[in-house]
C-alpha cells in the first residue's frame, strides 16, 4: 500500500480544543485502532494531577491526537513547511506525531522514576517490534516505515524538520499538552495563541527559526509554561499521589523479594520488579487500570505498609509537606516519624522541584528557540527577549525547591 493513499472520505473526531480533529490518510485511520495505541485511552495524562484538579481525567491517548492534529495544521498551513516537505514526509510526521507517546507506562512520567526505563525507549521498542500492531500496521505500507518513524522519535532522521516538529523548544507536543493541560484541570494558566505561533513560523538552513514580528507570542507561551508548572504540575499535592504510589511500587518490590505471598495476583506487574528494561509483550498489559486493580486489592492486604499505601491514595489521605531548610531537618523529621511508628523509607521523601522553564540545552538547533531578523540573520531568542532570558537566567523562576513529604499522625 502506499503511505500517501487518503481515505474515500475525511474522518473527524470531537475534541474540546481544537473543536475537531481530521483524518485524510488511511493509515492513521489503521494506527488509531491498533491495541497499543487504543492502550493509551487506560493511561492518564498527567498522574497524581486530578488529586488537585478532579476534571484533570484526560488520557495520553486524546493528547497524541491532539499531537497529531497540531503536527496536521502546521504541515498544511505553514507554507515554509509546507513546501519544504514532500506528502511521504509530511505524512511521517503525522504518524510520528501520533505515536510519540505510545511507549508511556502507568501513572505518567511517575513510573518512569521506578522502572528506570524511559518511555521515548519503549515507543521506539514497540514501532519497531514485529509482533506490535503498530509495527504491523506500518511494514504494511513501507517496510522501511517503521525505522523511519523511530528515526524521527529519536532525532536521527535525516530530515530535522520532521522531528524538529515533534520534539523541540515549540513542538505540536508542547503546544497541544499546554493547552490541552490548561483545559483539563480548569486553569487558564496554559493559555498562548497557537495559531499566532504558527503564523511566525519559518524554515531557515531546513530548521524552524519564528519571525521576530511574533516574538510576543512566544512570550506568552513560556509564560504559559512557567504558570503552569507552578501551579499544575509541580502542585505539591500531586507530587505527594506521585511519592505515595511510588511508595507503594517500592513495597511490591520488596515483598516480592521477600517471597511474600500477595492475596492477589501480581503477575502482570512481575517482570517491572526486575532490573532493566521488560519486553514489549509484558510492557503494553500494564495501564493505569491494572495499577488501579492492584491499588484496590491492597487496601486488604496483611502487610500494614502495603495496605496503609494504597489506602492512602484510594481513599485520598495523603502525606503533609513542608519546604525543606537543611539536611538537619529532614533527619529530625525521619526521627520523629520513626517515633511515631512508620518506617521512613516509606514515609518520608525529599523531592527537588526543578522548573527549568526554558533553557537552552544544547549546540543543535532542536534545543533553542531561533529568531530570525529581518536582516535574515538568526538569533537565539535570549538574545532577543528579555522576558525570556529573564526566565532563562532564573531571574523570575527560582530554579528549584526541596519539599519533603511525611505523614503528621498515625492513623488508625
Amino acid at each position: 500500500m502506499n503511505i500517501c493513499n487518503k481515505l474515500n472520505e475525511t474522518k473527524v473526531i470531537r475534541d474540546p480544543i481544537y473543536s475537531y480533529i481530521q483524518v485524510d490518510y488511511q493509515i492513521i485511520w489503521d494506527l488509531l485502532a491498533t491495541f497499543e495505541m487504543q492502550r493509551l485511552r487506560r493511561i492518564l495524562q498527567l498522574a497524581g494531577t486530578n488529586y488537585v484538579f478532579p476534571s484533570c481525567e484526560h488520557t495520553r491517548f486524546v493528547h497524541s491526537l491532539g499531537v497529531y492534529e497540531v503536527a496536521r495544521k502546521i504541515i498544511t498551513t505553514v507554507e515554509d513547511i509546507k513546501n519544504s516537505l514532500n506528502e511521504e514526509e509530511k505524512v511521517q510526521v503525522l504518524c510520528a506525531a501520533l505515536l510519540h507517546d505510545v511507549g508511556h507506562g502507568p501513572y505518567s512520567h511517575c513510573f518512569e522514576n521506578f522502572h528506570e526505563v524511559s518511555h521515548e525507549e519503549y515507543t521506539k521498542l514497540i514501532i519497531l517490534d514485529e509482533n506490535s500492531e503498530v509495527n504491523k500496521v506500518l511494514r504494511s505500507y513501507d517496510e522501511k516505515l517503521p525505522s523511519l518513524i523511530s528515526s524521527i522519535i529519536d532525532h536521527s532522521h535525516s530530515n530535522p524538520l520532521l522531528y524538529q516538529l515533534i520534539s523541540s523548544q515549540i513542538d505540536a507536543d508542547r503546544m497541544d499538552y499546554l493547552l490541552r493541560d490548561a483545559y483539563m484541570s480548569g486553569t487558564p494558566y496554559g493559555s498562548f495563541d497557537v495559531n499566532r505561533i504558527m503564523r511566525i513560523m519559518k524554515v531557515k538552513d531546513q530548521n524552524i527559526v519564528f519571525k521576530k514580528s511574533g516574538v510576543s507570542a512566544i512570550e506568552n507561551y513560556i509564560m504559559g509554561r512557567y504558570h503552569m508548572y507552578e501551579q499544575v504540575y509541580y502542585h505539591p499535592v500531586s507530587t505527594c499521589a506521585e511519592i505515595i504510589f511510588l511508595s507503594f511500587l517500592r513495597r511490591i518490590k520488596e515483598l516480592s523479594i521477600q517471597n511474600y505471598q500477595f492475596n492477589f495476583d501480581i503477575s502482570i506487574l512481575k517482570p517491572f520488579l526486575k532490573d532493566g528494561r521488560v519486553s514489549v509483550k509484558d510492557y503494553v498489559l500494564l495501564d493505569d487500570v491494572v495499577v488501579n486493580y492492584y491499588l484496590k486489592q491492597a487496601v486488604n492486604e496483611k502487610d500494614e505498609i502495603l495496605s496503609d499505601l494504597a489506602k492512602r491514595l484510594v481513599y485520598r489521605k495523603l502525606f503533609d509537606y513542608k519546604v525543606l531548610t537543611n539536611e538537619n531537618e529532614l533527619i529530625a523529621i525521619k526521627e520523629e516519624i520513626k517515633s511515631k511508628g512508620y518506617n521512613p523509607d516509606y514515609y518520608v521523601a525529599s523531592v527537588k522541584l526543578r522548573r527549568n522553564i526554558y533553557k537552552k540545552y544544547g549546540d543543535v538547533n532542536y534545543a533553542s528557540i531561533n529568531i530570525i531578523l529581518d536582516d535574515g540573520s538568526v538569533k537565539e531568542i535570549t538574545k532577543v527577549s528579555q522576558i525570556v532570558n529573564a526566565i532563562s537566567a532564573s531571574k523570575i523562576v527560582k530554579s528549584e525547591d526541596t519539599l519533603v513529604y511525611f505523614p503528621l499522625v498515625k492513623e488508625n
